[in-house]
């Protein structure tokens, strides 16, 4: 969808937006994925292939206690019913809104679900009609029709199928697979989360001689990840020491 907004921002000539979709349309190769999850193995770090959508496979996990947030930059979190999201967690500077033409800095933000269905006075349900009729990555929005005009009409009407016919008709025909993408993501159910060993050499070979990174940098990034495995391995033990 965003690719065809770009296309269609670009031949309207509006360039502000042509800009803002074209950083949403990069796409990842099967040979980063693996490169990825390669060098988490190096580092020790568990990861779990999602069979789908990424943030429903986090969204899961936090549901089951298994984690403890989602982290990512978009909302769709939400709507896959994480209990958390975090947002700008690991990201710094600023961040450039085309449409606005001004920068604003990037800051770690959190969104509970409960306080902000609580909030607007909605269900999760009504949160994803909502995100339906704005417009999500699986379906085009109605236009005219904003986050604030959004949930106006689903707190008044309840629900898409109850939206007069002259907005209903608007909406997207296949609204009810969407609102399913969301309210019953496709998961991997069978996961384990098992935190391994930093393997020095095997990193330096990975990053230095295949991806020709520095050795020096990557030394350094190392030696303050092993320092960082001390420190939490020494408060671990401090828990268990009279």
């Amino acid at each position: 969808r965003a690719e065809e907004e770009w296309r269609e921002a670009l031949k309207a000539g509006d360039y502000a937006r042509a800009f803002s979709k074209a950083v949403m349309t990069s796409r990842l190769t099967r040979e980063m994925i693996e490169d990825a999850k390669r060098l988490l193995s190096l580092l020790g770090i568990p990861y779990v292939q999602a069979p789908s959508e990424g943030e429903a496979q986090a969204a899961y996990m936090a549901i089951k206690g298994d984690v403890w947030a989602s982290s990512s930059r978009d909302y769709d979190s939400l709507l896959f019913g994480t209990p958390r999201l975090v947002r700008y967690l690991t990201i710094s500077g600023k961040e450039f809104l085309p449409s606005l033409g001004v920068s604003r800095p990037l800051e770690p933000e959190l969104i509970t679900l409960g306080e902000l269905l609580f909030h607007h006075g909605i269900t999760r349900r009504q949160l994803v009609d909502i995100a339906i009729l704005i417009g999500t990555d699986f379906n085009r929005g109605v236009r005219g029709i904003g986050p604030k005009k959004a949930l106006d009409l689903i707190r008044r009407y309840g629900c898409i199928e109850k939206l007069p016919e002259i907005i209903r008709r608007r909406v997207p025909e296949n609204y009810g697979e969407v609102r399913e993408i969301f309210l019953r993501p496709d998961v991997n159910t069978n996961y384990e989360i098992k935190y391994g060993y930093l393997k020095r050499e095997e990193l330096y070979e990975f990053l230095c001689e295949e991806l020709d990174f520095s050795r020096d940098r990557v030394g350094r990034v190392i030696d303050r990840m092993l320092s960082h495995y001390r420190r939490m391995s020494q408060s671990q033990l401090e828990r268990w020491i009279p």
